[in-house]
């Protein structure tokens, strides 16, 4: 039997009016509380976006959506008529089931949509109602927007993205009077639940220093070191922007060619640490592989000058160089994951450049892009207006905070990782679940001025990356189709990040051998999916040919279950070498600190 809402028109479900008063009292001086901190902060934030009135430039592009809207009238007095019917459809089914008759309902939520899952959602008539009478409101909102004609696609993406960000705002799951779930809270607690939720803003407001701050997990559950990121292994060397570590082996003997791991610094490595069972690092070294893993530093003004080509040449160029001296190899295999991945491919071309490829036997791409003229919706943050007012403020702070990355991406999955803890955090007044995928999602880095300008102009603005010579490096013109190194590129099928139709141009780009596969879910988790025998998740899609487009290379490719890692393995085994005896960490040499190293332990905020 489901849990029925409380009625709050029945004087008996209200309890004590003394707790009541005693709790309205309490929000009451919370909120005065909330409000006076926050505009005493932004009266001494001389960053506070209220100097700027429009900072993501959306202002001009719906300014020209509704000129475009007046110019086809008719269009919109259908879109009008079309509402208008599917309300009188509503209101007939309602009114239906008011009565206590069968009725179907005119708009139901996407498989996917986890706000309405309590079951008062669709038993209950009144919330019934109020349900689908937003999910017609969106549904009449994000079509009529999408429908306009006379606009660009950039235009377009833009305003499809902020009308989403709106319509997911106003829904009502995010207010107290029309969330069934808080509205039991509420009448259970005696309203205790919303001074917990107000407890909650005030210290997410406190830690983000006037700006909220969502908490997404309890940050005290976990340390770097601690219980994340514990596999053990030395840092073996380090420079400016990198400290190279390399993992203790598990296996008497290892292969030959050692596996250079280069990730993002958009995010710390420890994704690929997170905790025993699904560490890719863990796993990798199992697999009879010396791991070396770069860790990068979390910048602050001092390295805002560093650049792209620092960041190749201080990163992946440094880091084969010293693990070819440490282990006396001549060359790595090597993973580059996210823009981890386009550094990597920009470095293959670099050294193919410098008659050096050789010192890369294989690379793997996990969800990388290098082809940028379908970024997803990404696309929405970049255009020059927005560029420029980024630059000048990294200009001013010499970087970007992480804070401000994270937002972005966040926003992209608004309802799962905005709203959900807006409603969980402040309106029933639960403290975040402990959770160490969100504390890794929320533990920033930052990014130096000129490399992200470099990195957003260049690649995701003017697409230069998959030109030959597009870019330079070290006085160096980058082409890509000049890389003949065996390639495993890995993307994933529901990626929000790097769009897997994007990342599918590196089969058609590089001159050399290419195995591409496409695993399920997303981002991180299509990614982290170890071998589990009892829980086959997800699975990949593998077709060993090259195929010009996509789709069609989808359609000819057979789906495998579970984890998409011993695929890899098996096909990393023609170039990972011979068995030796295992290499400690450091191969007899002094090394500098345990793993994970000092660089991914610095926090922000």
């Amino acid at each position: 039997m489901s849990q029925q809402t409380p009625e709050p028109d029945d004087p008996q479900n209200w309890g004590d009016p003394v707790e009541w008063s005693h709790n309205m009292v309490a929000i009451a001086e919370r909120s005065q509380r909330l409000v006076q901190d926050f505009l005493q902060r932004q009266a001494k934030d001389t960053e506070s976006p209220f100097g700027h009135g429009d900072p993501m430039h959306i202002g001009h592009t719906f300014l020209e959506m509704t000129q475009a809207m007046m110019r086809n009238p008719s269009a919109v007095l259908q879109a009008n008529l079309n509402l208008w019917t599917d309300y009188m459809n509503l209101w007939t089914a309602t009114t239906r089931k008011m009565l206590g008759q069968e009725s179907e309902e005119t708009i139901t939520p996407e498989n996917d949509d986890r706000r309405f899952k309590d079951a008062t959602w669709t038993e209950n008539t009144l919330f019934d109602y109020i349900k689908q009478s937003y999910l017609l409101t969106a549904r009449y909102m994000q079509s009529t927007v999408h429908d306009v004609e006379g606009l660009d696609e950039k235009a377009m993406k833009k305003i499809d993205f902020y009308t989403r960000q709106f319509a997911d705002a106003m829904a009502p799951t995010n207010f107290v009077l029309t969330n069934p779930e808080v509205l039991r809270e509420t009448l259970d607690t005696k309203g205790e639940n919303l001074v917990r939720g107000l407890e909650n803003m005030l210290d997410d407001v406190e830690r983000g220093k006037g700006k909220l701050k969502i908490s997404m997990t309890d940050a005290d559950a976990f340390e770097v070191g601690g219980n994340l990121a514990v596999s053990p292994g030395e840092v073996v060397y380090q420079n400016d922007l990198i400290q190279l570590i390399q993992y203790a082996p598990t296996t008497e003997t290892v292969h030959k060619v050692p596996l250079l791991i280069v990730p993002p610094w958009i995010n710390k490595f420890y994704i690929l640490d997170l905790r025993e069972k699904n560490s890719f690092i863990k796993w990798a070294v199992s697999q009879g592989l010396t791991v070396f893993v770069v860790s990068w530093v979390n910048p602050d003004a001092s390295l805002a000058q560093k650049n792209f080509t620092d960041y190749m040449l201080e990163g992946p160029v440094t880091a084969i160089d010293k693990i070819t001296e440490l282990t006396g190899e001549p060359a790595v295999n090597m993973i580059g994951y996210c823009l981890g991945g386009t550094l990597a491919a920009a470095t293959l071309a670099y050294l193919k450049a410098k008659g050096q490829e050789k010192k890369v036997k294989s690379v793997t791409y996990f969800t990388t892009m290098i082809d940028f003229a379908e970024a997803g919706e990404l696309e929405v943050f970049i255009d020059e207006e927005q560029l420029a007012s980024l630059e000048a403020k990294m200009n001013e702070r010499g970087y970007l905070e992480g804070s401000e990355m994270a937002t972005t991406f966040n926003m992209l999955r608004a309802n799962d990782l905005i709203w959900s803890f807006v409603v969980n955090n402040y309106l029933m007044g639960k403290d975040p679940f402990p959770f160490d995928l969100l504390y890794w999602n929320s533990d920033s880095t930052r990014m130096p001025a000129a490399m992200h300008s470099f990195y957003l102009r260049k690649m995701y603005l003017e697409n230069k990356l998959i030109e030959p010579g597009g870019i330079e490096l070290d006085g160096v013109p980058i082409d890509l189709s000049t890389i003949k190194t065996p390639t495993f590129v890995l993307s994933t099928r529901e990626d929000h990040i790097a769009p897997w139709k994007s990342t599918y141009a590196a089969v058609n780009t590089y001159s050399g051998p290419v195995k591409f596969c496409l695993a399920g879910s997303g981002h991180i988790a299509g990614v982290i999916n170890p071998p589990n025998p009892d829980k086959q998740k997800y699975g990949y899609w593998l077709y060993n040919r090259k195929v010009k487009d996509p789709e069609a290379w989808l359609e000819k490719a057979t789906h495998h279950e579970g984890s998409w890692w011993p695929e890899w393995k098996n096909w990393l085994d023609k170039f990972d070498g011979a068995q030796i005896d295992a290499r400690p960490p450091g191969c007899g040499k002094k090394t500098i600190e345990p793993a994970p190293g000092s660089y991914v332990k610095a926090r922000i905020g």
